[in-house]
């Protein structure tokens, strides 16, 4: 297995609130991006990448992986917001989506507006489902997806952790291939840069680093508004 992964922290932000893991040797690959203000998102985005980085050995053939990854975002839940109240945060969390390979299957936790794209012999598909306001209205119909991408308040989450005592996580099992390509990314990534332009960067022979270079540039490149981060895994 094979990663890369770049965090830029953009034009406009005074810190970078996103975090990321990458273990190759545990087969997990982390990205969260943390909201609270400057000092209260790196806390808790940093949570969560530790516990998570804790609480996930290398895998033996026995492991319950979404019980495991579950587990240890229950346990950030909760460690974010009992630090939120103990440092009197207003508002403290995170977006999460991580993603644990074991035996030829992928895992995914993921909860918020964080998302993992698979890439396969050609095709794309995303995922995750974004945890926001405008992604909810959007599949009720209510917006269009030109309205939706371009909403005033598409970062509104309905989702995240930290928020909530009792956190919705979504759980995915995938089973993967050998040259299968997965990308994690922060929404300073996908709000600049179109899918149809992540598809073309990642689908073609250049390595890892020169894709995951080429999809931050690019966001930059267009304003650089947010946070920026990418990550991409590529299964041998």
């Amino acid at each position: 297995m094979k990663a890369n992964a770049l965090s830029e922290i953009g034009f406009v932000r005074k810190e970078n609130e996103d975090n990321y893991l990458v273990s190759t040797e545990k087969g997990l690959f982390v990205v969260a991006d943390g909201m609270g203000g400057h000092e209260g998102g790196r806390l808790a985005s940093g949570i969560t990448i530790k516990i998570l980085d804790d609480s996930i050995i290398l895998p033996d053939k026995d492991i319950d992986c979404p019980k495991v990854l579950l587990d240890a975002l229950t346990k950030a839940n909760k460690l974010i917001i009992s630090r939120g109240r103990e440092e009197d945060y207003p508002v403290i969390g995170t977006t999460v989506t991580a993603a644990l390979f074991h035996l030829e299957t992928l895992y995914i936790a993921h909860i918020g507006d964080s998302r993992a794209y698979l890439f396969r012999k050609g095709s794309s598909k995303l995922l995750t489902q974004d945890h926001s306001l405008v992604n909810e209205l959007f599949q009720k119909g209510g917006l269009t997806l030109e309205e939706a991408q371009n909403h005033p308040q598409r970062n509104i989450l309905t989702r995240a952790l930290g928020t909530e005592p009792e956190p919705q996580i979504d759980l995915l099992e995938i089973s993967v291939q050998a040259g299968d390509e997965l990308l994690l990314c922060t929404d300073g990534l996908y709000n600049l840069v179109s899918d149809e332009e992540i598809h073309s960067i990642i689908d073609n022979d250049d390595v890892l680093k020169v894709k995951v270079d080429s999809l931050i540039k690019k966001a930059l490149e267009r304003g650089g508004n947010d946070n920026i981060t990418a990550m991409l895994i590529q299964y041998e």
